[in-house]
C-alpha cells in the first residue's frame, strides 16, 4: 500500500473500531466518577490511546520478523488478519448485543487498574500488525498514531459521555466496532486473496 486518502481513511477505520472497548470502559469510568477532573479524563484517554498506538506496532513488528523468518506464512496473513478481525469483531458484536446494563458502584479509577484497562482493551489492536503486514515502518508508525489519535479522541467523548448520560450507549457502541472490524476483515481477504 502507498500513502494515499485511502491509507488514512483505512487507518482511521481501524482506530473506529478498535476504540469501541476502550470508549466502552471510557463511559463506565466517566459514570463511575463523576466529579473526575479534566487532567484525568485526559490522562485515562491518553492511557487508552497509547496502548492502541503501541499494539499494532508490536503486532507489526512480530510478523515481520516472523514472515522474513518464515517466508511460506506470507501467504496466510491475510487470512490469519481476516480471522482474527472476524473473531474479534463477532465477538464485540455477540457482547454488545448480550450484554446486561448493571449498575456500578462509584469508585475512583486507580493507576494499576486504569493501565490493566488499557493493555485489556487494546490487545485485540495486536492483531492489526498481521492487517498492515505490507506496511513499511513509516507507514505502520503513522497508522499506529493515527488509531491511537482517534482512541484518545472517542474515550475524551466517552469520558464526558459517560459522567452525562450513563452507560445506554456501551452495547452500541461494541455492535459499531464489531461490524467495522468484520468489514475490514472482509476487504483485507477480498483484496489479498480474491
Amino acid at each position: 500500500m502507498q500513502w494515499s486518502a485511502v491509507f488514512f481513511l483505512n487507518s482511521i477505520l481501524l482506530g473506529i473500531g478498535l476504540a469501541m472497548d476502550a470508549c466502552s470502559v471510557s463511559v463506565a469510568n466517566g459514570l463511575n466518577e463523576p466529579r473526575m477532573t479534566k487532567r484525568k479524563q485526559l490522562a485515562i484517554a491518553g492511557t487508552f490511546g497509547f496502548f492502541q498506538t503501541l499494539m499494532p506496532l508490536t503486532g507489526w513488528i512480530c510478523v515481520r520478523t516472523v514472515v522474513q523468518a518464515f517466508r511460506a506464512l506470507e501467504r496466510y496473513i491475510p487470512w490469519i488478519g481476516f480471522l482474527l478481525l472476524l473473531y474479534l469483531g463477532g465477538k464485540m458484536v455477540h457482547e454488545g448485543i448480550t450484554q446486561r446494563d448493571t449498575p456500578q458502584e462509584e469508585t475512583r479509577l486507580e493507576t494499576g487498574s486504569l493501565l490493566l484497562q488499557g493493555v485489556a482493551t487494546s490487545i485485540d489492536a495486536l492483531s492489526v500488525g498481521f492487517t498492515i503486514e505490507e506496511y513499511g515502518f513509516a507507514m505502520a508508525l503513522a497508522c499506529a498514531l493515527i488509531i491511537g489519535a482517534v482512541t484518545f479522541c472517542i474515550c475524551v467523548g466517552g469520558l464526558l459521555i459517560g459522567r452525562k448520560i450513563g452507560t445506554r450507549i456501551t452495547g452500541k457502541a461494541n455492535i459499531v466496532g464489531g461490524l467495522i472490524l468484520i468489514a475490514i476483515g472482509i476487504r483485507i481477504l477480498a483484496e489479498k486473496v480474491l
